[in-house]
């Protein structure tokens, strides 16, 4: 009788590890799944618009920030394009290219996400196997769809208004609208200060 239930346990055996492996390799697929979802949305958002304003304080006439401003931006590469001169606003264009680095490393995310798809989808399927790792030609996609939509015009909205002084110097609230990484640029370069509410 012992014998028996031993048999019939090491028939079972086989069949309990067979049904863990394909639960265990289901809820991987299903795990991966979720990661390519979060990659997808990644790779959308690198051409997302980032638009963002920033107020700098300034001691200087209001002449010679704008011509200082002026400079800055005619050497990134952007132009005037409207004056209103009632509100003191000037606004330029300029063409931002995408960057070789930024293209080239969502295509390697890509790749790499396509990589453990397939890895997995091997192991799910053994009969097709290694073929699933075709699915990876596909990874330069990422690159080129950042590549095309990347480069783009750009406004960069400037505005300089003088704040009621205090002391016997006014100042100058200088009030710049544009791309966050060409904010940040601006602020390393210029030496205003940060005008914090």
């Amino acid at each position: 009788m012992i014998d028996i239930h031993l048999y019939a346990v090491n028939l079972q055996a086989p069949l309990v590890k067979t049904v863990l492996e394909q639960s265990v390799i289901t809820s991987t697929l299903l795990l991966t799944l979720l990661l390519m979802v979060g990659l997808f949305f990644f790779i959308r958002a690198s051409i997302k618009d980032r638009t963002e304003q920033v107020e700098l304080l300034a001691k200087e006439p209001e002449e010679s920030i704008f011509e200082r401003l002026q400079t800055y931006f005619e050497q990134r590469a952007y132009r005037i394009t409207t004056v209103d001169g009632v509100n003191n606003i000037v606004t330029y264009e300029g063409f931002v290219p995408p960057s070789g680095f930024i293209a080239v490393f969502l295509s390697l995310l890509a790749a790499l996400g396509l990589v453990c798809i397939a890895l997995v989808l091997a192991l799910l399927y053994p009969n097709i196997g290694f073929a699933f790792l075709g699915i990876c030609l596909l990874a330069p996609l990422a690159g080129l769809f950042y590549w095309r939509k990347a480069g783009k015009i750009e406004k960069v909205i400037l505005q300089i208004t003088t704040q009621t002084p205090i002391t016997e110097t006014p100042t100058r609230l200088i009030t710049v609208t544009a791309h966050r990484d060409e904010l940040i640029q601006l602020r390393q370069v210029m030496p205003y200060q940060l005008h914090e509410a």
